[in-house]
């Protein structure tokens, strides 16, 4: 499937922050059930008035707020296309996502958690996807999304970590029909041509409505799960390459079109709504037990709980069986000196380039906020 080099806006920050940190914020009870055992939980309810709410950063959560890839070249990634209606008395996290057909009338939604300590262990959602839209005409080739990312620090990295749980495609886009996808990922690359290692399965069906989707990574083996039935077990992909993850990733959410190939005139508005998230950390939970998990919190008046210590090491990764075709250390750079140091509200133009880390970093694209070597708004030519 046709797919993307993601960016962020805002530098992941670092795991030493958080390492030791066990954060509970909660409607005025104890947080319940107790911190489980292994790499410790994550759970959240989106109680947030809007994503400038001060607790919404707390929490660690980031809404990307630029211009550049995936989707629709051009189009906008906006911080109030997230927002945190009531639903049935509960608050959820929504995202929305708009085009009138053109990029510059295209808007896009990603909120994410801003700390790479997500690894082994199993993660939990419960999510509503939508085929049409609340406004506008239907057909449009909108991508409503859950997943986890690492930085692809250069073409073919083979630490590169991706899992897709959910990537549902209501008008299709991909050349195929209405679809969800689970997929994971070995790697990818940009050039000369866009394309990836992977497997990925797919269920060619409506989604509409809400759904309970969880995937335990475990011993090798990501397995997928929607409303507790299994839909897929990866480890390899065709090459033999594993796809288990190699390095610890960020939890993401976000809306994206495509293209605009399906719009058909005026402004469409498009909206994914997500009620609670849940990860337990080094340990296989089951379906049902998430849920119920989930549940448990949020009986006890519980609305975030946050005890990940940010294992990172795989228990037990499965070698690379082919080796990249060039996953080659960058070269030693001429004239570091005169390159200024990063700045994080610095805007950088594609081609600009900066210090940091003592390596010298050449900008893809537009970014301001991304942290070299953290995003892949940057290009690492080398140590200074």
């Amino acid at each position: 499937m046709s797919r993307r080099t993601r960016t962020t806006t805002a530098a992941l920050t670092s795991l030493a922050t958080i390492a030791a940190t066990a954060l509970v914020l909660s409607g005025g009870a104890d947080a319940s059930p107790a911190a489980a055992a292994g790499c410790g939980v994550l759970f959240d309810d989106f109680h947030y008035a809007s994503p400038t709410d001060a607790a919404f950063g707390s929490a660690g959560w980031t809404t990307r707020n630029d211009v550049g890839s995936p989707g629709v070249p051009g189009a906008r990634w906006l911080t109030s296309n997230i927002s945190f209606p009531a639903v049935d008395g509960e608050r959820v996290a929504q995202l929305t996502a708009s085009t009138d057909g053109s990029a510059a009338g295209t808007t896009h939604a990603e909120m994410y958690q801003n700390q790479l300590r997500f690894l082994e262990g199993t993660y939990a959602s419960r999510v509503r996807f939508t085929d049409t839209p609340v406004s506008g005409s239907d057909g449009d080739h909108v991508n409503e999304t859950y997943f986890t990312i690492s930085p692809l620090r250069y073409d073919r990295d083979p630490l590169y970590s991706e899992l897709d749980f959910s990537e549902y495609l209501p008008n299709g886009g991909w050349g195929g029909p209405t679809a969800d996808y689970q997929t994971s990922w070995y790697t990818y690359w940009n050039n000369p041509t866009w394309d990836g290692l992977r497997t990925s399965t797919a269920q060619n069906r409506s989604f509409d409505g809400w759904h309970d989707i969880v995937t335990q990574v475990s011993g090798g083996h990501v397995k997928y799960y929607l409303d507790g039935v299994l839909t897929a077990d990866h480890t390899t992909d065709a090459q033999g390459d594993p796809v288990y993850p190699r390095t610890p990733m960020s939890i993401n959410y976000n809306m994206w079109f495509i293209d605009t190939a399906g719009h058909t005139g005026g402004t469409s508005v498009y909206t994914e709504q997500v009620d609670w998230t849940y990860y337990a950390g080094d340990q296989v939970v089951s379906p049902a037990d998430a849920v119920a998990k989930a549940g448990q919190y949020r009986s006890a008046g519980t609305s975030h709980v946050d005890t990940v210590t940010g294992c990172t090491t795989p228990a037990s990764p499965p070698p690379a069986t082919t080796t990249p075709a060039t996953p080659t250390t960058p070269s030693q750079p001429a004239g570091c000196s005169t390159a200024p140091e990063w700045d994080w509200g610095t805007v950088y133009l594609g081609g600009q380039r900066v210090q940091h880390n003592a390596h010298l970093w050449q900008a893809n694209w537009w970014t301001q906020g991304s942290e070299p070597g953290l995003t892949a708004q940057w290009a690492d030519l080398g140590h200074c």
